[in-house]
This record gives structure tokens, sequence and C-alpha cells, in this order.
């Protein structure tokens, strides 16, 4: 799994737990009716390892529904005795769990916990950086130097949290941008680090292009600075690959 995967899966989930499966069984089809093709549904029952993430802490013991998919043979995979790392809430009783999303139980390796620990030490922080809502507003002011600019672009978010991105343009030397958490433009700020939570909300669901309306009406030669200089944010941000299907579309 990509750490965008991962990344999807950890904001979904405010429960997080590394168990070891004791027994999974097979529900009955007939008195299944919402199960989707090609798949078995299970009643798995496991033993806690580990709390990843979570308030109030978990049992020993823990229960969850899962469907897994068949192989030509129309077999699952067999998880018993297996370490697994889910991804749930709990919305009913002390125990009993209810995953994410249809594949929110992964294998369990030691680096792919700590990834996930890594993820979720982000994503908890006061100053954690939130989801991004819409890009706001965009403007380019030109320089006292043919060449030299900076573009501001800024962005809504969920928790209406400021967001902004700063791209500097100076006479033969390569532009620079950074990204701000806060009301003011941070003069220290910079891009973000690959594979952090600040990269994923940027790289994983920034347009591929700026919306007109961002621009207030502003069809001049400013705009267009700000859109080639969005495109070398993009660039450098790079792609964010991903294993499963993500139902996070991008803005």
């Amino acid at each position: 799994l990509h750490y965008a995967d991962l990344a999807d899966l950890v904001v979904d989930a405010p429960i997080i737990v590394r168990t070891k499966v004791k027994k999974a069984i097979k529900i009955d089809p007939e008195r299944v009716s919402n199960a989707p093709a090609g798949t078995q549904r299970f009643y798995v029952e496991g033993i806690t390892e580990a709390l990843i993430r979570g308030q109030g802490g978990i049992p020993e013991s823990i229960r969850y529904v899962i469907d897994l998919p068949l192989d030509d043979r129309g077999r699952a995979p067999k998880i018993r005795k297996k370490t697994l790392i889910l991804f749930a809430r709990s919305p009913r009783s002390y125990g009993e769990l209810q995953l994410v999303a249809p594949d929110a139980q992964i294998s369990w390796t030691p680096e792919r916990e700590q990834r996930i620990r890594t993820i979720v030490r982000e994503a908890v922080r006061r100053d954690a950086p939130p989801p991004i809502s819409k890009i706001a507003s965009v403007f380019h002011v030109p320089g006292t130097i043919i060449g030299e600019g900076e573009t501001q672009i800024f962005m809504e978010t969920a928790d209406s949290a400021p967001v902004s991105i700063t791209i500097l343009s100076r006479e033969d030397q390569r532009k620079v941008w950074a990204v701000s958490l806060g009301e003011i433009v941070d003069e220290a700020a910079r891009a973000p680090q690959r594979n952090t939570l600040l990269w994923y909300r940027l790289a994983c669901f920034l347009p591929r292009e700026l919306p007109y309306a961002a621009f207030g009406g502003d069809v001049s030669e400013n705009a267009r600075k700000a859109r080639a200089d969005y495109q070398l944010v993009l660039k450098d941000l790079g792609s964010c690959p991903r294993s499963r299907r993500s139902t996070k579309p991008r803005l």
C-alpha cells in the first residue's frame, strides 16, 4: 500500500487497532442480503494486541464483520491466527467494531504499523493540516524587475483554518514556493516533504487547474503567470499513487 492509501484510512478511522484473529466464522449467504458479489461475509473475533489510535481504550476481545473477496475457486483468504490492522469506528456495543471501508482490514508488518503511527501522530496534532475544501482566491503581483513576482493562492478548509501557497519568482533564480498554515503568510514556511500529511492534503486533492472563479474575473497576464506558477507547485508535489480505490476525489 502507498502512503495515500494508508492516509485515506487513517483520517477516516477514529479507532485503529492491531489484532490477532481468533475466529473467522462464515455467515450463511442466505442470511446476507447486501454482500457484494464475489465475496463471503465473515463474523470475526480477534484479540487486541495494540491500540494505535482511539480514546477511551478498547477491550481485549473485539468483534467485527467483513466481506472477503473470493478467488477463482470460490475460496476466501484464510485470516485465522493472522495479525491484522483494522481501521474502524465503534457505533454499537463495547468491543464491537465497524470497518470504515470494505478493505479497512490490512495485513500487519512492523514497517506498515510504524508508517501508520507516524500518520496518526500528524493527524491528531492541534496544528494538523486540515482537508482542503476549495481554492478560494488567487492573485499574482509582478515585481519591480522583469521576471520577478509573487503568486498567492488562498484555500478554504473543512475546519475554516487558513492555508495558503506562495510562489516567489526572482530574476535569474529558480522559483520557490511554500505553504503557510495560518492567517499570516509565514516567511519561514517551506514546501512540504513527500509522504507527510501536508503533502497528502495537497498532492492528492488539489485540482489540476486553478478554477476561473478564484481569479475574480481577472484574465490578464498576471492570471496567466499565476496559472503557470500553480503548475510548478503541482509538478513539485508529484503524483499521488494509490493501490486501493479511493472515495476521496480531487477538488
